[in-house]
């Protein structure tokens, strides 16, 4: 009712929702959506979301939902309740626990109008749309942003962060992967699943440790699989702030 979906979109759908894909499709003209839902384009970003508390929400609604990240903008994105308590208390009403994240990252976002291409990496590996749409061109910019996620800077601790770290400073706090030393570890096993369902929550830890007077060092993580939205993830977090 709100976006038109041609046999690709209608495909794609059927494969992968409900789960961690938003779609960013063409505006149907007679939709009916506010502009500052689409930022007044002509394309709006539709996900069907796997969660029963998500889904439950949905059906007692009766409606489409608009829903940016429950954080101040830029900042480090929410993974548990208690995450957005700390970002937003006294500028919302009420907070609906369904518990930890279990993905982690956002989700990804596949651009169809016109061809396809990577708007976000995200909580579905790229690889699996490739399987099935081929290499995938990455679109968007951070100049001209047509999805979320494409600041230069976006998912910032208040701690400065120094990316594939094989060393740590004495003023670091040391977030690792894998083996070897570390204050906290995203995956001591080198699991990106779990370290992309760890990322935020430890990213705030890290931040909390540093404490205003030292540094987050992020050990090297694979650019594969859930490794590519987490290094998207990092990069941002690791990018001059404005």
């Amino acid at each position: 009712a709100f976006a038109q979906f041609d046999a690709r979109a209608t495909a794609i759908a059927a494969q992968f929702w409900p789960g961690p894909l938003t779609l960013v499709l063409p505006l149907r003209a007679d939709a009916g959506l506010s502009p500052y839902v689409t930022a007044e384009l002509d394309s709006v970003a539709i996900r069907v979301p796997a969660h029963p508390v998500a889904q439950a929400l949905l059906r007692a609604f009766g409606g489409p939902l608009a829903a940016p990240s429950a954080n101040p903008s830029g900042r480090v994105s929410p993974t548990r309740a208690q995450h957005v308590r700390d970002g937003l208390t006294g500028k919302i009403e009420a907070v609906l626990d369904g518990g930890a994240c279990d993905v982690g990252v956002e989700s990804t976002i596949l651009g169809l109008v016109g061809a396809p291409a990577l708007l976000r990496p995200g909580g579905l590996a790229t690889e699996a749309l490739e399987a099935l749409l081929g290499p995938l061109p990455v679109g968007g910019s951070a100049s001209k942003p047509n999805a979320p996620g494409q600041l230069a800077s976006h998912y910032a601790p208040g701690a400065a962060v120094r990316l594939n770290a094989d060393t740590t400073h004495p003023d670091e706090i040391r977030l690792g992967f894998g083996s070897g030393p570390a204050d906290l570890n995203l995956s001591a096993n080198g699991d990106l699943v779990e370290a992309a369902a760890n990322l935020f929550h430890l990213l705030r830890e890290a931040d909390r440790l540093a404490a205003g007077v030292k540094s987050i060092a992020i050990a090297p993580i694979p650019e594969i699989g859930l490794g590519r939205a987490i290094n998207d993830r990092l990069r941002r977090a690791a990018a001059p702030r404005p």
